[in-house]
């Protein structure tokens, strides 16, 4: 297509060149020639790209304070709309906005696994795009945050040649920073999944916060249960064990998803996190345990180039 208009302006300047001529251009009329010539090969070679659309949508984490106009728009003028959201409450909320909205809900189930589940979710949703239906599926949160099935399903529509993207919204990160008051650029920010933390010699470092997910399934490797208990959550304590002492405070942190909610906010020692309860909603939060290490080579280096720089001017 973008083929097709370049030489559509190449036309264009083609006849506007041989009007302004005062004498018969040969040489112009034959370019005029070749242009039309390409304008016949890649009008027969257009495909037309298929009618069905995808678009992924981030409703955020409270009922109704976080969603944007843009994802409700796209909500509402959808044909079709599947709903991504764990809360009874805003699943209801969102069902109002659209007369065919389908909760993809029922897709989890104990005991199967949940890659299935999200392969079954993609399926869902293509089947309709493959229709030639406008298709929305809300999620979550950020859409593209902890969530395999819209990443899966906008590829795999783009790959098909439908138009598909993703719209970003307010994830539980961004809840995070503001309900406990944390910088990220202070001393920096780690985020790790828990089991894939545990599963993998990752490096952590103590000098700036460790942000764990999905902690209420740490030692998963099943993908077929909706949480794990206090055995597999010793394994994790050990694990951060390596960098953090025991009586080093966490925090266990859950957004609120209505408006009158307040956070869960609660802060214990490393070793009483394998006792705590946690649930899949809840996040935990490691502050740093040591201070940050000057790097004097590198300092120096820097001020070298400063003075050089200073002395050039």
């Amino acid at each position: 297509m973008e083929q097709l208009r370049r030489h559509s302006t190449l036309m264009l300047t083609c006849q506007l060149d041989l009007l302004s001529s005062s004498r018969s251009d040969r040489r112009a009329a034959v370019q005029c020639d070749i242009v039309r010539h390409l304008l016949r090969v890649d009008s027969s070679m257009t495909v037309t790209q298929p009618s069905g659309s995808l678009v992924c949508v981030s409703v955020g984490v409270t009922l109704g304070s976080h969603i944007s106009p843009l994802v409700r728009s796209h909500i509402e003028t959808s044909e079709v709309v599947f709903l991504g959201v764990a809360d009874s409450l805003m699943e209801q909320w969102l069902m109002r906005m659209n007369p065919d909205t389908r909760s993809l809900q029922p897709f989890y189930r104990e005991g199967t696994s949940r890659m299935q589940t999200y392969r079954q979710m993609v399926q869902a949703m293509l089947s309709e795009v493959r229709l030639g239906r406008k298709v929305c599926g809300a999620f979550y949160g950020h859409c593209g945050v902890f969530a395999w099935a819209p990443h899966k399903a906008i590829e795999t529509a783009r790959g098909e040649g439908f138009r598909a993207h993703m719209e970003p919204g307010i994830s539980a990160e961004d809840c995070l920073y503001a309900d406990l008051g944390i910088d990220p650029g202070k001393y920096g920010c780690q985020h790790f999944e828990a089991s894939q933390m545990m599963f993998y010699r990752r490096r952590i470092d103590p000098t700036a916060y460790l942000v764990l997910w999905q902690v209420g399934l740490a030692g998963d490797q099943t993908l077929k249960r909706f949480s794990t208990g206090a055995a597999y959550r010793q394994v994790l304590v050990d694990v951060l064990a390596r960098d953090y002492p025991l009586d080093h405070e966490v925090i266990i942190y859950r957004a609120a998803t209505l408006p009158l909610q307040r956070p869960r906010i609660e802060r214990l020692p490393l070793s009483q996190l394998v006792r705590a309860t946690i649930e899949v909603p809840d996040t935990v939060v490691i502050p740093p345990a040591t201070a940050m290490q000057a790097d004097p080579e590198t300092r120096a280096r820097l001020a070298a180039l400063d003075q050089e720089m200073a002395g050039s001017i």
